[in-house]
């Protein structure tokens, strides 16, 4: 099975990461690398791998959205040129302070970032994990649930967001 990835643009992120095309395609090159063995992929061993392939390319990792580390759930997972990226395989719960922190470090007292991608699953993806590889994705938050809620908070989040559906 090889990974696809569906993308939505909020606030007309892809046309901000088409500036740094490279980068834009180093992120799609990361998260469709052939090493990616999905018939045993649990949500951890995903993130470990997904962590070590960024760090591979010079991305940081986990850096603090204040300029102080004030506090643990204040960190993006990966930084790299004003580009904020945040994976989340866990509960849908997560939307809200995931997408805060794009915000918050696109700041003018922060200024960090430029754009933010965010990186979940697609419920095709899920429903393929759960059914036919027995692995457990339920209550995981989706690519369409994403898509769904940015337009809504299109007042409280002003940052660009590219939206990275992993897909199978």
């Amino acid at each position: 099975m090889n990974i696809r990835l569906k993308i939505y643009s909020f606030r007309f992120a892809e046309q901000v990461l088409n500036s740094n095309l490279s980068l834009k395609q180093e992120v799609e090159q990361i998260l469709s690398d052939p090493r990616i063995d999905v018939r045993n992929l649990s949500r951890p061993k995903f993130n470990a791998i997904l962590d070590q392939l960024f760090l591979e390319k010079g991305w940081q990792r986990q850096p603090a959205v204040f300029n102080e580390n004030i506090d643990a759930y204040a960190k993006m997972d990966f930084l790299k040129n004003r580009i904020g990226i945040e994976v989340e395989f866990g509960h849908s719960s997560f939307i809200g302070i995931d997408l805060l922190k794009f915000q918050v470090a696109s700041y003018s007292g922060f200024d960090k970032i430029d754009v933010g991608i965010y990186i979940t699953t697609t419920r095709n993806f899920q429903n393929i994990m759960k059914n036919e590889l027995r692995q457990n994705w339920e209550g995981s938050l989706t690519f369409e649930k994403v898509v769904r809620y940015l337009p809504l908070l299109k007042s409280a989040i002003q940052v660009p967001i590219y939206v990275i559906g992993i897909d199978l």
